[in-house]
């Protein structure tokens, strides 16, 4: 009992944290809620990296994932993210995967996969949703995370 209340804890710490990535120019990682199946815990994570083609400012919307395994056994978990722009846009696949958790361990931020987007007159907001689901197991439900940094 006190090992799945540590399990959970440092999942929370997980969530909480900004995830500072290896790459000095890359932007920080922000984690959402997270959703769990059968052992298998994870958290829809977003970064969005500004830049600039000629004239033309755009940002790269990464989704990643962390995954928490409390299970007493490995397990090789599949993941997918969607992505949309929140303002009537609709989701739209951009990665998946399948990765190894090793028992009772935490692995992650795992990059899905990304989408490079115009940053438009205004600051539109966009977000990413993710589930997983251990191999032969059911998917979870989504969890996400949003951002809109695309300022000047």
């Amino acid at each position: 009992m006190r090992l799945n209340r540590f399990a959970a804890t440092l999942a929370a710490a997980a969530c909480t944290v900004l995830a500072v990535p290896a790459d000095a120019h890359a932007a920080a990682i922000a984690c959402g809620g997270s959703v769990s199946t059968q052992g298998i815990t994870a958290n829809g994570c977003i970064s969005a990296e500004r830049w600039k083609d000629g004239h033309v400012f755009m940002r790269n919307i990464t989704a990643h994932t962390i995954v928490t395994n409390t299970r007493p056994h490995a397990a090789y978990v599949e993941y997918e993210a969607f992505f949309r722009v929140v303002s009537g846009g609709h989701w739209v696949k951009i990665g998946n995967g399948r990765t190894l958790v090793q028992r009772r361990s935490t692995v992650g931020p795992i990059e899905i996969g990304n989408t490079d987007r115009v940053c438009g007159p205004v600051n539109v907001k966009v977000e990413i949703r993710v589930h997983v689901r251990p191999a032969g197991g059911a998917w979870s439900n989504w969890a996400g995370a949003a951002t809109s940094q695309c300022q000047t």
